[in-house]
């Protein structure tokens, strides 16, 4: 029997790292997850065994120490995957292609009355910057993202006129708790549009636009963000959006003898609806 291999890849996961600035007495930090995969003609370290051609993958976890080191100030995410990518692609022939992706895991200064602390900071929420760089010999994709943006609102959301049948047993509501944990991936027409500004303008769109929008569905919010995006956004060729419908279920009071008057809920994230799209001009 002849066996071929149709795609193979192969990296390093999970590389952690914690990057400090040092000016001064203030300190900027910056920790990342980071993710390496090279994919290419590597079938006879498949086949035969032979890893004359392979790049050991804890070589990979060394440069990105090394890299990080070679400048004091902290990178965008994107750059630093650019470097990444384009330093192993150089010197790997034998890669065709090679994906970098990245996490950025948020930190805030600590505050101590009216000031900040120069060098002192308390670990954010579960949201997450992410990058994925992936470059080939004809050219580069770059996208950003965000994940874990937990967001909510109390109002101004419903869910009305949907297939019933007979084991449908939602029912219809016209003011309820939307919420969701936002996770998007937006993809730059060029290089040139990735700065940190653009990621905060983007984010905060996305934020506006969910927090004005008055919802008929989840999808019809998704779409609100994505199209707010793009407008303002020319620099972004395409977004996508995985959006979990996170449940807060009103609470039956009526059993006992109690109004529940819309203020009562409980909260489940199990199971739960997924809402995904992609939206480009």
């Amino acid at each position: 029997m002849s066996v071929k291999i149709l795609h193979n890849k192969y990296g390093k996961s999970r590389v952690r790292l914690m990057k400090v600035a040092r000016r001064g007495e203030r300190h900027e930090i910056q920790e990342t997850t980071v993710h390496i995969a090279f994919e290419g003609e590597f079938t006879e370290v498949h086949t035969v065994g032979d890893n004359s051609k392979v790049l050991p993958t804890d070589t990979m976890k060394n440069t990105v120490y090394a890299l990080a080191s070679q400048t004091q100030e902290i990178d965008e995410i994107e750059i630093f995957a650019l470097r990444l990518a384009n330093h192993f692609l150089t010197n790997n022939p034998l890669a065709t292609r090679v994906i970098i992706e990245i996490a950025e895991h948020g930190w805030a200064r600590m505050a101590l009355g009216e000031q900040s602390h120069p060098h002192s900071f308390i670990k954010g929420s579960n949201e997450k910057r992410t990058a994925k760089v992936s470059v080939a010999r004809e050219g580069a994709t770059i996208e950003s993202g965000v994940e874990g943006l937990i967001v909510l609102k109390t109002t101004e959301s419903g869910f009305v006129g949907y297939i019933k049948d007979q084991y449908t047993t939602l029912p219809e509501v016209t003011d309820r708790i939307l919420a969701t944990s936002i996770k998007a991936n937006w993809q730059y027409a060029n290089a040139d549009s990735v700065i940190g500004s653009t990621w905060n303008g983007i984010r905060q769109t996305i934020i506006e636009t969910f927090a004005e929008h008055k919802s008929l569905s989840v999808q019809h919010t998704l779409y609100a963000m994505g199209e707010a995006v793009l407008e303002k956004f020319p620099g972004i060729a395409e977004i996508s959006f995985s959006l979990p419908n996170i449940h807060y279920l009103p609470v039956d009071l009526a059993r006992l003898g109690l109004e529940n008057g819309n203020q009562i809920f409980l909260p489940t994230d199990e199971p739960h609806g997924l809402i995904e799209a992609r939206l480009s001009r």
